[in-house]
This record gives structure tokens, sequence and C-alpha cells, in this order.
């Protein structure tokens, strides 16, 4: 995040490189530097004869090459984005020779999606010297809801840690698919507004009270009652709650708990460490545990794996999804 923003730092004051090499499995950076540039390196008069989108699939690192060394028509500059770049993947080390000597009148802008551009090979020491080159990396799923505070706090906006928690169980750790709830949260709330669990429910419709993130505290809680509520809930709404989504949470969630019971050291900096957990749940695992002993925990997970292949339809007739949620809580309480 820093990374991308000291990019376009750099660019809104002038210093343009004549080579962005974006790449790597999170796709909303790579976005959002190639729109930044595509918005605002050139002015808008200067677009039409300047400024130019290919496709990966469309073309050649031969015709990305002719066109990088066409002169600019009455503008300092032209902008060249290959979109889908990764799509060329098999001839990409092709580009050496251009990105040794790029044209300093172009800037061209490679997004490669979803791959890795082999650090040992020379494209990728060549643009290094010449150019930028970015790794967009995955966040790892307990540090989105950190990731959304950041975001919202650039913008004027902040959120309750159970909103963010809300958002990341229901959206996981796609940043692009969250910022665009995160999007129509802005329309309607006002600026200096903290976003809240009921302003999601409003107007994402992710309900508050009913979803994988309260099932599975209820169930850590032994909490029979609630947890009831919630599984009748989602069988009255299916679509909203996939049982595939809701299995594979919960086998993660015991699949830790399990690795919980085999700290030696109960600390919450050390069960954060050690689960790769948001520090907010670690008093989940301490309930839980004290619920659930070890021996306990190893059949439920069992049980959560034979409830998954029922719920694909493996060695069973194929069930309705208020009976294999009604099974699954059986199962574990």
């Amino acid at each position: 995040m820093d990374e991308a923003k000291r990019i376009v730092s750099d660019i809104k004051n002038g210093n343009i490189k004549p080579l962005y090499f974006l790449f790597g499995e999170e796709p909303y950076y790579i976005d959002a530097i190639s729109s930044f540039i595509e918005k605002n390196v050139l002015a808008e008069e200067e677009k039409s004869f300047n400024q130019m989108v290919l496709y990966g699939k469309d073309v050649s690192v031969d015709d990305i090459v002719s066109n990088s060394k066409r002169y600019p028509m009455m503008a300092e500059r032209q902008v060249i984005i290959v979109k889908e770049g990764q799509d060329l993947f098999k001839t990409i080390e092709q580009l050496t020779d251009y990105a040794k000597n790029p044209q300093p009148t172009t800037v061209l802008v490679i997004c490669y999606k979803y791959k890795k551009l082999d650090k040992r090979k020379k494209l990728y020491k060549v643009i290094k010297e010449q150019g930028v080159i970015f790794e967009s990396k995955k966040l790892y799923e307990n540090r989105v809801p950190d990731w959304i505070r950041k975001h919202l706090q650039a913008k004027g906006y902040s959120i309750s840690h159970k909103a963010a928690i809300l958002l990341t169980e229901f959206l996981g750790t796609d940043l692009s698919r969250i910022n665009n709830e995160l999007e129509k949260l802005q329309f309607v709330l006002p600026q200096n507004s903290e976003i809240t669990p009921e302003d999601i429910e409003k107007h994402i419709g992710i309900s508050k009270d009913y979803n994988n993130f309260e099932l599975k505290k209820a169930i850590g809680e032994r909490d029979v009652l609630k947890a009831t509520r919630i599984i009748n809930y989602f069988a009255q709404n299916p679509k909203d709650n996939p049982f595939v989504l809701t299995v594979t949470l919960l086998t993660s969630f015991f699949i830790q708990l399990l690795k919980y019971h085999g700290l030696s050291d109960h600390s919450p900096k050390s069960v954060t460490s050690a689960l790769g957990v948001n520090p907010y749940f670690v008093d989940e695992f301490r309930i839980a545990a004290r619920n659930y002993p070890m021996k306990q925990v190893s059949g439920v997970v069992s049980h959560l794996r034979e409830m998954d292949l029922k719920g694909k339809g493996v060695g069973a007739n194929a069930l309705a999804q208020a009976d294999l949620l009604k099974e699954l809580l059986v199962k574990i309480v």
C-alpha cells in the first residue's frame, strides 16, 4: 500500500518513468496505479493521439515495442498501457532489449496480473534499473480489517472494528470487491462518519446478526440457541449464505483452535503470531478452547470435513441446505 502511494506521489510530482511493470496476485493496486496513469499523465486534449490501451491476448511483444518507439504528436510524451499482460508470459522476456533503452518520450505500463516476474532473469533487473517494478502481493485475511480502516481513514471516514471484521468475513481478501462496497457506503454516508455494522446491513445487505462471523462465535461459546437462530436464517436465505462457505470457515476456525491447544504460550501476542489471526479474535479462541478440549476438536474437524463432502454431494444423496446445517450443528455441539 505504501509503495503504491509512493509511485502515485512521484507521478504527481512529475517524476515519471518510461516503464512501469506492475505484477502480482492482488489486482487492486495494479488497477489503481495503471488507472491513475491513464487519467492523469496526459491532458485530455493530448489523449486522442498519444494514449493507447493494448491487450496482451491481442498483441505481441514486438507490437508493444513498435508502438512504444513512436514519437508523441504535439505532446511531451505518449502513454501506452498493456492490460492483461500476463497473456504474454511465454514471450515477455523479449521485452528486455527495449527495457535496456526505453523511449524517453513514452510511458509504457505493463499490467501483469496473477503472475510473478522471475527476479533471476534479465528483464526484472533491467526494469528495476530503468523504470519502476511493483509487486502487488495478496493480503492475508488477518490484515484486511486494518487495510479497510486505513483505506477509509484516507477518505475521511472511520469504521468500527466489528464492522471491518464483518466485511472481511463476508467479502474475503478481494480488495477490489471490498473497495466497491466501501464506495457504496461513502456515497450514502457523510464524511467523518463512523461506519457501523448497522450501516453495512442497511446499505450492503450483510446481516449484522446472522452471518458466519456470529455463527462461529456462537458455536465457540456453545450458545446453541443463538447458533440455531443463525442456521435457520441461513436455511431461509441459502443464496446469500452458501453452505460450502460456512463449513469452510468453521473448519478453518477449528483447525486454528487445534493449534491454539498446542501452544505453550497463550498470550495475545503469541496467539496472533502463531495462528495468523487478528488480535480481535484471541478471546474467542480462549473461550472456545475452554468449551472444546483438544480431543473433541479433532473429532469436530473430522465431522466438518465429512459435512463438506456431503455439501458437495459426495457419498450421499443431495440434501437440502437446511438439513445439512442442522446436522452440522448437531455434530459440533
